[in-house]
């Protein structure tokens, strides 16, 4: 039986613009379309020769490469399945018989007919995905594009610690460090209670896989002390640098009322409130949908009077910049103004120790504004309950690392006394 296939994108692509990529699969007078389970944006596919236009990558960080090599051996193996199911039933499969024969082959539907494992992953994202940040979407697409060069026929109904452990040892031999490979598992746990929860795994590994990796407790925390942060507020970046004066700016909003970055780009005018002519923020998080109530002090005002006559698109109360660009900006602003406090980086992939000194600038994220507000607002003596009401920490767990930050600065100032000259 002669077997041809062809490549083509669906019409409709997904929420984030990729389009699934179909195989079309013609033999015996039939024409069967079936998923490759691989998605492009439409303007880096070649139509003419259908495949990935060289040198591009999509949603998931899949290469061209990696695409076009597994849509060629999709290729070959719908030809094995029409020509077995030939050989074994004395005909030509019809349309519905060569989808599940294809799919059990490559490896997208259990023998018994169940979802595979990254049919499930995929309508867990697009479920549970509906109300999360775009950075974490993108860490589960990371994720799953992760399992699947691990191991692109993952079982849910066969799920076995040995699998996680393989995966483990495949983050650690990629040279990802051991914080990032606690992260990772954690998300991967996510997905498996959401799949017990739906009925699609009956297994325990999201209570019982949870390795101890040397150092996975998490990175230093970087902030900027109040004299930097007052610095870096004042600092003067000239006419021609006005967009670092811009990121700065949205940055020092954070470092003094604690909100996320996802959170303040996306603050209205309308979100700012006063009660008893005492100003405050009303805002639902982006990431945890917690309703928080965040008083402004004087410095937060300062920089929200500073834009107060320019009308930014949406009624947003700060200047719009993206995530990316804005860590980019951020880290320029930071050594203009020369935030160089040398900040040692240590950090372990198996149970080998890096360190690495980097000036603070280098290592400034958005992320660090917050952290900076927890710090002062703990150096100045506010309560960690107090705190957790600003910021929407729920866990006094998370806290700790603050504190002990804080308790580290306390004796380094005690030991300022040692200094004077005995009497």
């Amino acid at each position: 039986m002669k077997v041809s296939v062809r490549f083509q994108l669906y019409s409709r692509p997904n929420a984030d613009g990729a389009c699934p990529i179909l195989l079309r699969v013609s033999y015996a007078g039939l024409r069967v379309d079936v998923r490759s389970g691989c998605v492009i944006e439409p303007e880096k596919w070649d139509k003419a020769l259908g495949c990935v236009r060289s040198g591009v990558k999509n949603c998931f960080r899949q290469t061209s490469g990696e695409i076009n090599r597994r849509l060629l051996e999709l290729s070959t193996l719908a030809e094995e399945v029409a020509c077995n199911f030939e050989r074994e039933a004395n005909r030509a499969p019809n349309a519905e018989e060569f989808k599940n024969a294809f799919d059990v082959a490559a490896g997208r539907k259990e023998e018994n007919g169940g979802a595979s494992f990254f049919d499930v992953f995929d309508q867990f994202m697009r479920e549970a995905g509906a109300s999360w940040a775009n950075t974490t979407a993108a860490k589960f697409r990371s994720l799953r594009a992760h399992l699947y060069a691990y191991n692109n026929k993952l079982s849910l109904s066969n799920l076995t610690k040995y699998d996680l452990e393989g995966f483990t040892k495949s983050l650690q031999t990629a040279g990802q460090m051991n914080s990032s490979v606690s992260k990772y598992l954690s998300f991967l746990r996510w997905f498996l209670r959401w799949a017990r929860t739906n009925g699609y795994y009956s297994g325990e590994l999201h209570q019982q896989y949870k390795p101890r990796l040397k150092g996975a407790e998490g990175k230093e925390i970087i902030f900027l002390t109040w004299d930097e942060l007052m610095s870096f507020l004042n600092y003067d970046f000239g006419g021609n640098r006005a967009t670092l004066g811009l990121a700065r700016d949205v940055f020092c909003f954070c470092c003094f009322t604690g909100l996320r970055y996802s959170d303040v780009s996306k603050l209205r005018r309308a979100d700012i409130k006063e009660n008893g002519g005492k100003p405050y923020i009303s805002v639902y998080t982006q990431k945890t949908n917690d309703s928080l109530q965040i008083e402004l002090n004087k410095y937060a005002l300062l920089i929200l009077d500073k834009y107060k006559g320019v009308k930014f698109t949406r009624g947003l109360a700060l200047p719009p910049i993206s995530n990316a660009g804005f860590n980019r900006l951020l880290k320029e602003a930071a050594k203009a103004a020369e935030i160089v406090e040398p900040c040692r980086r240590v950090y372990f992939i198996r149970n080998e120790r890096h360190e690495e000194i980097h000036p603070k600038w280098e290592l400034l994220t958005t992320h660090c504004g917050r952290r900076t507000f927890v710090v002062n607002a703990l150096r100045l003596g506010i309560p960690a309950p107090v705190i957790m009401e600003w910021t929407g920490h729920k866990d006094y767990k998370a806290m700790k690392p603050y504190i002990k930050i804080v308790d580290e600065l306390k004796a380094e100032n005690m030991e300022k006394f040692n200094t004077f000259e005995s009497p």
